[in-house]
């Protein structure tokens, strides 16, 4: 049995926390209801966006890892890379966190 919470869940959670911590967040981009993965994009007032996405470790687990850093000379770029990564895989979620200290909300502050 597969103790993984479905996406649609852990997305909404995400949101919640955000919000009730005075920040905003919105899904970019909808996957698969149950088993997507997810992208979480982690910005402080639209600025210095990172892309976070969970990654296999050597232990078996899967562990958030910023897998993109928006470069301030070539916005486009990152917003690139998120078209990029939505075509390759469809049943990913984008959803963005503009809150301060973002990374807490995955685990990773």
């Amino acid at each position: 049995m597969d103790a993984r919470l479905p996406a649609h869940l852990e997305v909404s959670g995400l949101i919640r926390s955000v919000e009730a911590a005075g920040g905003f967040a919105a899904v970019l981009s909808k996957g698969e209801r149950d088993a997507g993965t997810i992208m979480v994009v982690i910005a402080e007032n639209g600025a210095n966006a990172r892309a976070y996405e969970r990654m296999p470790q050597l232990d078996g687990t899967r562990d958030w890892s910023c897998s993109k850093k928006q470069d301030p000379e070539n916005k486009s770029e990152f917003s690139e890379y998120l078209e990029r990564r939505g075509n390759q895989d469809p049943d990913l979620w984008i959803v963005e966190l503009d809150v301060a200290n973002g990374e807490r909300f995955i685990g990773q502050s």
